[in-house]
Order: structure tokens, then C-alpha cells, then sequence
């Protein structure tokens, strides 16, 4: 039963990541890679070499593909391309900023977290709460 391959069902999702080479590496070695039949891949290793044109092709790819449920991205590649990640507002598949080896997480620039001060801040208003 164990050396059984797994067979994707249209209820299977992928992680897609964006994100510097050390990162990739291990969350594949974690089991998060996939490669399909097109040889397309799930991840987009960010080094010097990588253009932001790159990583906005990556970005929009992976949001716009119906296998993929979440997208980490460093938080440092999601500063470059600030303007998509910050635009985008759909539920899934779910962005999550992340931090790497070589820059540290800074909440200030998350998206995400921002989105949700911003709903408790209105909540707590709207309730007459602060």
C-alpha cells in the first residue's frame, strides 16, 4: 500500500512558491515540487539573474492556475513586484508573504497582514469598539 503512487483527483492542490534557491530547495525536499506533463513546475527560484518581468510572468501564472491553492512568496521578491501582490484580492489561491535566510520578515510590508488590520480596525469602529 505504501509504494502505491498517488493520483491527482480534481480535489488535489498544489503550494506554488516563489522564492530564493535555499527556500525552494526545502520545501521540495518537503514534497511540495511538482512537475506536469508540459514540464511546467510549481516554484520559481528568485536569484541576481531573475527579472522582475520573470517573477511577475511566475506570479500571474501561478494565481491564475486552478491546480495551485496557495502561493508562498518571500517577502523580499513580493517588495519587487509589491504592486501585483497588493492588487490581487481573490481568496484562492491564498498569498502568503514568507521570510528567507538572507532578509528578515518584516510585518510592515505584508499584504496580508495589513488586510486584516485594516478589517479589525473597521470592525472595532463599526461596532463602536476600539
Amino acid at each position: 500500500m505504501a509504494n502505491r503512487a498517488q493520483i491527482p483527483t480534481k480535489s488535489s492542490a498544489l503550494i506554488a512558491m516563489i522564492a530564493d534557491e535555499d527556500t525552494v530547495v526545502g520545501f521540495l525536499l518537503a514534497g511540495v515540487g511538482n512537475v506536469d506533463i508540459r514540464r511546467k513546475t510549481n516554484y520559481l527560484i528568485v536569484d541576481s539573474k531573475t527579472t522582475v518581468k520573470q517573477i511577475e510572468d511566475a506570479f500571474k501564472e501561478f494565481t491564475t492556475r486552478e491546480d495551485i491553492a496557495i502561493v508562498l512568496i518571500s517577502q523580499y521578491v513580493a517588495n519587487m513586484i509589491r504592486f501585483l501582490v497588493d492588487s490581487y484580492n481573490k481568496p484562492v489561491p491564498a498569498i502568503l508573504e514568507i521570510p528567507s535566510k538572507d532578509h528578515p520578515y518584516d510585518p510592515a510590508h505584508d499584504s496580508v497582514l495589513s488586510r486584516v488590520k485594516y478589517l479589525f480596525s473597521t470592525e472595532s469602529v463599526a461596532s463602536g469598539r476600539r
